[in-house]
């Protein structure tokens, strides 16, 4: 039977494979985009794994909230990435930062 730890094991292996997505490849803003996502699904999954050993709705809830917020940032963040794309012509992290002022 599958229990609220092997749902707690897949969330901790999907959060330290998104930090470690961020901190190893600092080359590509959509790879650390996609690390972020794997990150907030790691959230989102022990969020309902709690609210359902609990019995309560407001993990659940949370979570679609979490997941509401997660679409905005990808939606935004990529739009940005393409505005950026079209007036420089890459998006490498390394041009970014000179855009520091």
């Amino acid at each position: 039977m599958i229990g609220i730890g092997h749902y707690l094991v897949v969330g901790a292996i999907l959060f330290t494979l998104g930090v470690l997505g961020i901190f190893i490849n600092r080359k590509n803003i959509i790879v650390i985009l996609m690390s972020v996502e794997l990150i907030l699904l790691a959230v989102n999954i022990n969020l309902v794994a709690f609210s359902v050993f609990l019995g309560d709705m407001v993990g659940q809830i949370f979570a679609m909230f979490v997941l509401t917020v997660a679409a905005g940032e990808a939606a935004i963040g990529l739009a940005i990435l393409v505005i950026y794309f079209r007036n420089r012509g890459t998006i490498a992290v390394d041009d970014v930062r000179q855009m520091r002022g």
